[in-house]
């Protein structure tokens, strides 16, 4: 699996705080016809490895450390020396693979963490005010243009017309465009495992859509394959308000939150009741998930929190599934945004994504009836037992004191 050739870590930013943009240039072309063209990661030389490991030491370690190290690396690097035999398998590994530090740099910088996704690893973005006329028209259709902005989006990955991004001239991986969709972060005991359900044989046209903490599956696609108008979607979405108006229902998403390692288990545990492995599965092989959220605390920086952890357990920090490669969060005062799983998902192509995104609902559309009867979504059951609402209510205390 390759997943990066270039990967920007890009942290979670405040809003008042300002980065330098770098200028990027889009070019419409078949953008995984040219990753042939790619350089391959290359693989430094032993000696200026080492060289560079000691310089990283010397800051940080005592003189009497410092000295008995660069005996053991000099060791390390002798003729015949392991140092030479790990090298000479670490370029045999690099000609057979697209990127030789993908595998063992995804796991540890990712999977093998056992912090919460939520604030420690998710990226997160906030999108631009839609134009006035478009606030106007409520959540649902700010929503609604979204959505229609993010299938776009899988079209073009499909037919392979996505542009490819350069920046300062050079060209970018695109790589990464096949893990937008139908992607899942799987929570392990150890180490946490990636599922990609856009290569399966029958790949998902499915989205879904949380309000109030309550989970809806909604099919994106007509039956003659066509995508669902913005004014289809827009019924679809007041379908699901108008049926998930209840504000006391356990907000299972909110076991998200909790480190990797307690929600391993638990998850082990929720998954083993037929009703709710298949609620989960349907999560995890959406494209994307959808929030429709509700109010957010009178706070500074709202949004921000909004975006990042949904503002607490008391508010929308439920109205989550946190493993899903994509979320787009829509307020009810038309605050829009996305958090990513930075594991699957790198920042330099989110931003790319969300930017397609606002121009699709800066459009104007004509407001039309939709032509056929669309089948009611189908809301997601889960069986709480006396242990799991233990958990859920372990992971809002734990949730709400992670966010201060």
């Amino acid at each position: 699996m390759s997943i990066l050739c270039s990967r920007a870590l890009v942290r979670m930013v405040k809003p008042y705080q300002l980065v330098k943009p770098v200028p990027v240039t889009l070019v419409a072309v078949r953008n995984l016809i040219q990753q042939n063209e790619l350089p391959h990661l290359p693989v430094p030389p032993l000696r200026q490895t080492c060289e560079l490991y000691l310089r990283t030491l010397e800051p940080v370690v005592e003189p009497d450390e410092l000295k008995r190290t660069k005996k053991l690396v000099e060791e390390f690097q002798r003729a015949g020396g392991v140092g030479e035999r790990l090298q000479r398998s670490l370029e045999q590994r690099a000609d057979s693979t697209d990127n030789w530090s993908t595998e063992s740099y995804l796991k540890s910088a990712f999977l093998d963490i056992r912090k919460p996704l939520v604030i420690y690893t998710n990226a997160v973005l906030i999108l631009p005010p839609v134009a006035d006329r478009d606030m106007d028209l409520g959540q649902t259709r700010c929503a609604a243009k979204v959505i229609a902005g993010k299938l776009d989006v899988k079209a073009q990955i499909e037919s392979g017309t996505l542009p490819v991004e350069y920046v300062g001239g050079k060209q970018l991986c695109m790589k990464q465009c096949e893990q937008l969709m139908s992607a899942c972060q799987v929570p392990g005991l150890k180490s946490d495992s990636l599922v990609f359900y856009s290569k399966s044989t029958t790949p998902p046209k499915h989205i879904t859509v949380v309000h109030n903490c309550q989970f809806f599956k909604l099919d994106v696609y007509n039956n003659d394959g066509t995508r669902l108008t913005v004014d289809q979607l827009c019924v679809q979405l007041d379908r699901i308000r108008n049926s998930s108006r209840q504000t006391d229902v356990e907000p299972v998403g909110i076991l998200t939150t909790q480190d990797r390692h307690t929600w391993s288990k638990v998850y082990s545990n929720l998954i083993k009741d037929k009703t709710n492995r298949e609620s989960v599965s349907t999560i995890e092989s959406s494209l994307f998930t959808v929030c429709l959220d509700g109010a957010m605390p009178p706070v500074s920086h709202h949004k921000y929190h909004q975006m990042v952890h949904g503002g607490g357990s008391q508010w929308n920090s439920g109205n989550r599934w946190f493993d899903k490669s994509l979320q787009v969060i829509v307020g009810e005062d038309g605050t829009c945004g996305v958090n990513c799983c930075h594991t699957l998902l790198d920042g330099t192509f989110a931003v790319f994504v969300c930017d397609h995104s606002v121009n699709m609902m800066k459009k104007s559309d004509v407001m039309q009836s939709p032509s056929e009867s669309l089948p009611m979504p189908q809301k997601l059951h889960f069986n709480i037992t006396q242990e799991i609402q233990k958990d859920i209510d372990e992971a809002k205390q734990h949730l709400d004191i992670l966010k201060t």
